[in-house]
């Protein structure tokens, strides 16, 4: 009988396309979620019963031991950045990436793999940060051998990064930009998932920081943005106490109606996160010692931010044709 994963968080953003991957390297595929209804698109990925959604509160000792229940490897692609009535970050990410590692050793799991975040770090004064740090030590106590793959942010057909900026791009010829002079390394989320695959494997071990091959300015993806959208606007730097004000009204607006009203705008908590680069270290493992070539956003970010255009798919059609006509 083939090997069994299971994936906590295996339809989200990232975990669906290591669940892909793991179907085609002939694994069963346990996607573990809240709500398995909402999961049943992942079954596609695989031959008939190859990959199966399974409800799981990683809130709950039982639920989680649960899922995990005769798996050869786990994969824990849980995160948050915004809290949603329980699930805080010291919920998810501290106690839930605990129970996940200490569940697994208890079980015999023969590998573990942790997907947390490039600025991890137990002195960040963002909670976010802090607790994907903390996360990160309660793994490595319960299951010393866990690979843990930090990540910068990640982009992909579903990410809510560019997709949420081309969007607000449509109205207006002004484009706000915060923390402009932020240096990211965007990266492919299918990359991500080939460095969680090895994984798995056994190919890869200890912690590796990932990084896309182009480093830019906040400012300057929003530019990369715009010109594949090929939509002309002002970029405006917002100032920093305009942009705390801003999202200390979003997060009291959140906080007045008792969380029935979710901050995804941003928060506080995201906008200290800007404030710092997000970059892969100088003596940092990373992509080139899995033996993976990380994909340049140049390859991809056109193949779904088309959709942003004026014209959508046709405007690189009317374009070539206005060239056309002026040769």
């Amino acid at each position: 009988m083939s090997k069994l994963v299971t994936i906590f968080g295996g339809s989200g953003f990232i975990g669906r396309y290591i669940a892909r991957r793991m179907a085609q390297e002939g694994w069963r595929v346990r996607v573990a979620v809240r709500r398995e209804n909402e999961a049943l698109f992942v079954r596609t990925y695989g031959a008939m019963g190859q990959v199966e959604p399974v409800r799981c509160n990683l809130r709950d000792d039982a639920s989680v031991r649960g899922a995990m229940q005769g798996a050869d490897a786990v994969v824990n692609c849980v995160g948050i950045l915004v809290r949603e009535g329980k699930n805080t970050f010291d919920a998810v990410q501290v106690q839930g990436a605990a129970r996940v590692a200490r569940m697994a050793a208890q079980l015999g799991v023969s590998r573990l793999v942790h997907i947390s975040s490039l600025g991890a770090a137990t002195s960040s004064e963002c909670a976010y940060a802090r607790t994907k740090a903390a996360g990160e030590a309660a793994v490595r106590t319960d299951f010393p051998s866990a690979v843990i793959l930090r990540p910068s942010v990640v982009f992909g057909p579903e990410d809510k990064f560019f997709n949420k900026f081309a969007m607000m791009a449509r109205w207006g010829v002004v484009l706000p930009v915060v923390s402009a002079k932020t240096r990211m390394q965007p990266v492919y989320v299918d990359d991500i998932a080939k460095a969680a695959v090895k994984a798995v494997l056994g190919e890869a071990n200890g912690t590796y920081e990932l990084g896309g091959p182009d480093t830019m300015t906040m400012r300057s993806l929003m530019r990369k943005m715009l010109e594949v959208t090929m939509r002309k606007r002002l970029l405006f730097n917002v100032p920093h106490w305009m942009a705390y004000s801003m999202a200390a009204l979003f997060d009291g607006i959140q906080y007045i109606s008792g969380g029935l009203v979710v901050n995804r705008l941003m928060t506080r908590d995201q906008l200290k996160l800007l404030g710092h680069d997000s970059v892969v270290g100088a003596h940092a493992r990373g992509f080139a010692d899995l033996g993976i070539e990380p994909t340049p956003m140049a390859a991809v970010l056109p193949d779904y931010l088309w959709r942003f255009r004026v014209s959508g798919q046709y405007d690189a059609i009317k374009a070539s044709a206005r060239n056309l006509h002026n040769t």
